[in-house]
């Protein structure tokens, strides 16, 4: 049986890629294939696993931009010590160039963010950007398959970093139906006397760094004071994340009057608690490759009001494009699908159930079954 060697930042069961890197190692390990993890971080559960292998690589002054190289490095060296028994090496995006296959959660070339802070941080983030796109290109034109996390992944994936469309796929995130399901009602209350919600008023909520202006927080900030302005809006904004312009937005809100009605929880290491006590979730994204937020909050039973052209839209049936936001620079349009969602709560929280339902059929291992398959396939 061939070895795998993963190159990836963290393998931990938070946050998008990591989780899904998780899901992978855990399933190979499990499969009794001898997996190797070069990266900076493994979760506990899955470095005791008996096939796994760590590679633990530094991550200077805690920056990924400096760790990158270094996990390039280290990639190279463990698939170069393994050369003689032909390894699968799968690459994370632009990270390794040994990789012989490569997984895409991001694609650099489709956006350039606008980041928020001082010059210095601006131009290092410019600069780091320009090392990625560089690397991705680099990477996925050197390797013999590529798997993307959406269709529209794939598509940036042949159409801006050159990937051969004869081994280009895609592979939709998993979930992990135990986890991110409807709560019940108890559950639900006691959801949200932790959080100091003691009254009956619905809540979206909005999961996000607020570092740059991606996930759209600016559109949805302007949208949500459109509606606070009507004296019958009755629900809150919880907004879930931390990042450069975190107190710029508290003041912001103060200042518009609105601190009782956008509550900035920064950074929470539960989201799952939040997404149990709210109602609905926003996500105006200017992109995103996937959104495994959304689908995490769609599994609980939320209605999504996301931008059409995320990656995770494209698991929301058509019954369900009411709630989709066209444009996630139009405030106004954003503000009119939340009216939507707001004035036909039960209807939209029915669909969300019977979505819950086939998502979470779905799980991590089926997405790493079938991610194995296709990539063992290419390189036969």
């Amino acid at each position: 049986m061939r070895p795998w060697v993963i190159v990836a930042g963290d393998f931990v069961r938070t946050g998008g890629m990591d989780a899904a890197n998780h899901a992978l190692a855990r399933y190979l390990a499990r499969s009794g294939t001898e997996t190797h993890l070069v990266a900076h971080r493994v979760a506990d559960d899955l470095a005791a696993l008996p096939n796994i292998r760590f590679h633990p690589v530094p991550r200077p002054l805690g920056s990924h931009t400096l760790g990158f190289p270094l996990l390039d490095r280290a990639g190279r060296r463990v698939a170069k010590s393994l050369g003689g028994r032909n390894p699968v090496v799968l690459a994370n995006g632009g990270n390794c160039r040994a990789g012989n296959a490569v997984w895409l959660h991001y694609v650099h070339a489709a956006y350039a963010p606008q980041v928020a802070g001082q010059p210095l941080r601006r131009m290092m983030a410019s600069a780091s950007r320009s090392k990625a796109l560089r690397d991705e290109r680099a990477v996925v034109r050197g390797a013999r398959v590529t798997v993307s996390n959406s269709a529209l992944t794939q598509r940036h994936a042949t159409d801006l970093l050159g990937a051969n469309p004869d081994s280009a796929y895609f592979v939709h995130y998993g979930s992990d139906p135990e986890r991110f399901r409807p709560p019940s009602a108890e559950e639900r209350a006691e959801a949200r006397r932790g959080l100091g919600w003691m009254d009956d008023a619905p809540v979206v909520c909005f999961v996000g760094a607020l570092g740059d202006r991606r996930k759209g927080f600016d559109t949805l900030f302007d949208a949500w004071t459109r509606l606070c302005a009507d004296g019958s809006w009755d629900a809150r904004l919880a907004v879930v994340g931390a990042g450069g312009e975190l107190e710029a937005w508290r003041r912001r809100a103060a200042e518009a009057g609105l601190a009782d009605r956008i509550l900035f929880l920064g950074f929470q290491p539960d989201v799952r608690r939040v997404l149990w006590a709210a109602d609905a979730m926003a996500a105006p994204t200017r992109y995103e490759a996937f959104g495994l937020a959304v689908q995490e909050a769609l599994c609980c039973g939320l209605p999504a009001i996301v931008s059409a052209n995320a990656g995770v839209a494209e698991r929301i049936p058509e019954s369900m494009h009411g709630l989709l936001v066209g444009d996630p620079d139009d405030a106004a349009e954003l503000a009119q699908r939340l009216r939507a969602w707001r004035g036909s709560i039960h209807i939209h929280r029915d669909a969300a159930l019977a979505l819950s339902a086939e998502l979470r059929s779905r799980t991590w291992d089926d997405m790493a079954r079938l991610m194995t398959t296709i990539i063992l396939e290419a390189l036969s």
